[in-house]
């Protein structure tokens, strides 16, 4: 088993499947010569249903929202492993935008964002540092608590 995937169950976590559907008219990811961009996934359970629905900072916990996080960038990393076929061949990554479905007074946008960022270097090491976008939206589609996009650096 590749490298970053054995961190993965070491950590505790899996690759949700690969989704066959899209809710509008985009692809997942689209590369272009070594960068990979990733488009915007939320925290979907495997089933299809979202993992929570609302707003930080009055419906959801910053946990809830760091789980939310985390959930939406093993979708990203499905998403990159079946662009490039082996999670190990990631470079470096290199952005991520983060969109926090928050009330207009909730502060703690980075944290929830760190529940992405926190994984990311955990997999990669310096290679998952990232420079970063986090911020607050008055709404995401379905309600999603959290959504984001990645761009990645890739072998090749």
């Amino acid at each position: 088993m590749p490298e970053v995937e054995n961190r993965l169950k070491e950590l505790g976590y899996e690759l949700p499947p690969p989704r066959r559907t899209q809710r509008g008219n985009y692809i997942p990811a689209v590369r272009t010569g070594s960068l990979v961009s990733l488009s915007g996934t939320g925290p979907d359970l495997p089933d299809g249903a979202p993992l929570h629905v609302g707003k930080l900072g009055s419906d959801l916990t910053i946990d809830q929202g760091c789980d939310c996080a985390r959930l939406a960038m093993l979708h990203l990393l499905t998403n990159l492993k079946e662009e490039i076929g082996d999670l190990d061949k990631l470079k470096r990554v290199v952005k991520l935008l983060c969109m926090i479905n928050a009330d207009p007074g909730f502060r703690d946008i980075p944290r929830v964002a760190n529940g992405a960022s926190d994984l990311l270097i955990s997999l990669y090491g310096e290679r998952g540092r990232h420079a970063r976008s986090a911020a607050g939206m008055s709404t995401l589609p379905g309600d999603m608590p959290v959504e984001i996009e990645m761009v990645v650096e890739v072998e090749r």
